[in-house]
């Protein structure tokens, strides 16, 4: 017969952290890592190091995930995004253990942070079929004719995630780039990924299509410049950058096919404040369409 195991002799099936690209977790294809520590500088985990060939992978699953996403209704959308909060609610658990030890907060700061994570994902999810109302516009003509604006997402978005807040900034930039109908590629805090690799577990396993968010793991300074340059990226969110002149350069790079742009933030925005709906109009763009009164 088989002898049973005690807790204490037992061993822990160890994780192991890889990327999010186009609904699955590959391993990043260089086989590198690099080890992840929590606010006090004890070893938590080995998480993937993103390499540029990873990047372009993901851009292209966003790119393929694009059509599909974007040409849903609007009221399906929202639908799908609040099924996400549903699952958050699900692993608040863990999330507020990860949160807690990345940041260094108390459990207590950590509940509060992720209950505002999964309220501000709802928050968002209710504006889906609400934003053509409030930025689009019926427009006064000389003449017989209908004449309409209407917004419409851009594209693929390339998102450096805040560095510091792991959960609800994450949460923040990666919320309103989607429910508008765009799809992303988002880089996750350096030293704080794991909330993020768990929120893309949570991705997964809702009814999101594989491709719409796209999550790597890594270095800012090696992963975004490939982002910036990239010419199928219509759009770059550069509030994870904490080094002006790599903003810069990235800004440059972001011109050269003209991509929609939030610049760098002098210093990272307060999350738990109102978010607005700034980000949401960031990355959409404008069709304005005219139609002959009577025909």
């Amino acid at each position: 017969m088989g002898t049973t195991m005690s807790p204490a002799q037992r061993l822990a099936v160890r994780k192991t952290y890889k990327l999010f690209i186009g609904g699955a977790f590959p391993r990043s294809e260089s086989g590198r890592s690099y080890v992840v520590n929590d606010a006090e500088g004890s070893f938590l985990a080995n998480a993937a190091l993103a390499s540029r060939k990873d990047a372009r992978d993901a851009v292209v699953a966003a790119r393929k995930a694009f059509p599909g996403w974007s040409g849903r209704t609007a009221y399906n959308r929202g639908q799908v995004l609040y099924r996400v909060a549903e699952m958050l609610e699900g692993r608040r658990s863990q999330f507020v253990d990860e949160v807690a030890a990345s940041e260094g907060l108390s459990r207590t700061d950590a509940e509060t942070a992720v209950e505002e994570s999964i309220d501000r994902w709802v928050w968002y999810a209710g504006w889906a079929d609400k934003v053509t109302q409030v930025l689009g516009s019926a427009n006064p003509v000389a003449g017989p004719y209908f004449d309409f604006s209407v917004p419409e997402p851009t594209g693929v978005v390339a998102v450096l995630a805040p560095p510091d807040s792991s959960l609800l900034g994450l949460v923040s930039v990666i919320a309103p780039a989607i429910t508008t109908g765009n799809t992303c590629v988002v880089l996750a805090s350096t030293d704080r990924p794991l909330p993020a690799i768990t929120l893309a577990e949570v991705l997964a396993t809702s009814d999101l299509p594989g491709g719409v968010v796209n999550l790597l793991t890594g270095q800012v300074a090696e992963v975004a410049p490939w982002l910036a340059s990239h010419m199928d990226v219509n759009a770059l969110d550069l509030t994870g950058v904490d080094d002006p002149p790599l903003a810069t350069e990235l800004e440059r790079s972001a011109a050269d096919n003209l991509k929609r742009l939030i610049r760098r933030p002098e210093v990272e925005p307060d999350w738990t404040a109102d978010p607005g709906i700034e980000r949401i109009a960031a990355f959409l763009d404008t069709k304005t369409v005219w139609h002959p009164i009577g025909m």
